[in-house]
């Protein structure tokens, strides 16, 4: 199976979806969630964005759906271009799919001894390996810590620029070996997981690409539209957080004239929504995923 989408149901039912709108799935993946938005559709249409070619496969024949194979960062450029001005709703499933991570020689996992990669767009220039050479060792810190929340990412950071002369081509077992010193014996595989992470963040520019997204889904949804965003780790998650509830990326509560808070977006979950223990038991990649629902104020609405 390429990808088992996580709070199918939740995430697609929080859209409210209209049967004759239009909706965006910024994450196609595996399409689960498009294939169960089109189920609710009895006209309308689907725009779903993917930048891996390898999800291309999983693009189902019907003629209500556009698949895009670019960044979601480019959301309303290709809306436009598709003669679409405003939506009615967009999810977004911000987990790498199950085939990324198993696909060794993609690099996303510590499981296997492959060149590190971590390109989600194998037609971008840098791939993890390159962030590893040509990051100084106080950038390389910044990346442990800011992306991965690595507790000890400054000793990690010496511990890569002191190595990176002998191993240019960086393989994940080589790679593990050199940051040994750095690993606590008692959590390895969380603290790895943090350390890929981390590199996979920066490789993808994630966080840049989800306020990208986030900013223009205020842009291209209608007034009562949706957002429903999934997440996985806390670095995104407050991302989406802050911004679906103070309207800014730092969750600074803003108010205008009359002492009402200034928002794009009206939270539908106050809190919130994590898989069942049923799910958890069928796909336990999905217990780390949370849902937040928003929908569109009309308050300030300009065009």
């Amino acid at each position: 199976m390429y990808h088992k989408a996580a709070l199918l149901e939740e995430s697609v039912t929080g859209l409210n979806i209209r049967p004759g709108g239009t909706y965006v799935d910024a994450t196609f993946g595996g399409g689960g969630h498009s294939r169960e938005i089109l189920q609710r559709l009895t006209g309308g249409r689907l725009i779903a964005f993917d930048q891996d070619e390898d999800a291309l496969v999983n693009a189902p024949a019907d003629d209500r759906f556009t698949l895009v194979h670019h960044n979601f960062r480019y959301l309303r450029n290709f809306l436009r271009y598709h003669g679409i001005e405003r939506v009615d709703g967009i999810l977004a499933d911000l987990g790498v799919s199950w085939h990324e991570f198993d696909e060794a020689g993609r690099g996303f996992s510590f499981r296997f001894d492959a060149p590190l990669d971590m390109r989600m767009n194998r037609r971008a220039g840098r791939t993890a390996a390159d962030v590893l050479n040509d990051s100084s060792e106080e950038e390389l810190a910044r990346v442990f810590r800011e992306n991965g929340e690595v507790e000890n990412a400054r000793q990690l950071a010496a511990l890569v620029a002191g190595a990176r002369g002998e191993h240019p081509d960086w393989r994940a077992g080589e790679f593990l070996k050199i940051i040994a010193p750095c690993v606590p014996r008692e959590r390895e595989s969380k603290y790895l997981a943090r350390v890929f992470q981390a590199l996979r963040v920066e490789v993808n520019e994630e966080i840049d690409a989800l306020k990208d997204l986030l900013l223009q889904a205020g842009e291209a949804l209608r007034p009562g539209g949706r957002l429903a965003v999934i997440t996985y780790h806390s670095l995104e998650d407050r991302v989406v957080k802050n911004f679906l509830r103070a309207g800014n990326f730092e969750g600074r509560v803003e108010k205008d004239f009359h002492g009402r808070q200034e928002r794009v977006f009206e939270p539908v979950n106050r809190k919130v929504i994590v898989p069942p223990e049923e799910e958890i038991a069928a796909n336990p990649r999905a217990r780390s995923a949370k849902l937040r629902v928003a929908e569109k104020s009309g308050m300030n609405e300009t065009i």
